[in-house]
């Protein structure tokens, strides 16, 4: 049986407009269509500025598309991010959509630990177990255990970068939009976070991601998607 579709990117086009600069418009993005699955990570790939994180941002509903539909299968049914309510989008959010980057966004004098287990407890997962299950994460992408009752706010930022992935695949979500989760990583570490992708696959996740290390694009994508193709004339 063929893994159902999870995203439908249908004739998205994105056009950014300037109101301090006498509403300037700067077109990205133009007639994008194509869909993920359970199982697959797609990989956005294309020269700087052709819309690879736009893309990613619209999915997200970071950004708002001037055209086309952007459907999310949650919760047995079709939502169209560019249509939804932001109640709705924060719901998907918090359930059925994850979005995953190379930047932690530090939260003053909670604990390293707290963080990762945080998404399985508010899951109701238990506490015990949830840290258990955050303790393994942490030690798998070699954050040292000296560190993990710390704020992770004076850590390196590779470290950082490490929490964050940690506190993203400690819960699979059904989709993945990964920007960029290997940046700046050694190569142990960064073998992990292939692994931890491998994983999420296998699980049923749909991910879509931007990875500028060749290696990793490489050895992750089930198909790759060239953003280049759907970039604005205006802009190309």
């Amino acid at each position: 049986m063929a893994n159902m579709e999870l995203i439908q990117i249908n004739s998205v086009g994105k056009t950014f407009i300037l109101h301090n600069q006498d509403g300037t418009q700067i077109p990205v993005l133009s007639h994008a269509s194509f869909s993920a699955h359970e199982g697959e990570c797609l990989v956005l790939h294309g020269p700087s500025g052709a819309g690879k994180s736009t893309m990613l941002k619209m999915i997200y509903g970071n950004y708002k598309s001037t055209e086309g539909s952007i459907l999310v299968f949650h919760h047995g049914q079709w939502i169209d991010i560019c249509k939804a309510d932001p109640r709705d989008i924060l719901q998907i959010r918090k359930v059925t959509m994850a979005y995953v980057s190379q930047f932690l966004r530090v939260i003053p004098r909670v604990t390293t630990l707290d963080i990762v287990s945080q998404p399985l407890i508010q899951r109701g997962t238990d506490v015990n177990k949830a840290k258990k299950a955050a303790a393994d994460m942490l030690a798998r992408l070699n954050i040292p255990d000296r560190l993990w009752h710390l704020a992770p706010a004076t850590f390196s930022g590779g470290e950082q970068q490490r929490v964050n992935i940690a506190r993203s695949f400690i819960v699979i979500s059904p989709i993945m939009l990964l920007d960029e989760p290997t940046a700046s990583l050694d190569v142990v570490n960064r073998d992990v976070v292939i692994d931890l992708i491998q994983e999420a696959r296998e699980a049923g996740s749909a991910l879509i991601g931007i990875f500028h290390d060749a290696h990793v694009r490489d050895r992750v994508a089930t198909r790759k998607i060239d953003i280049h193709s759907f970039s604005s004339t205006e802009a190309a």
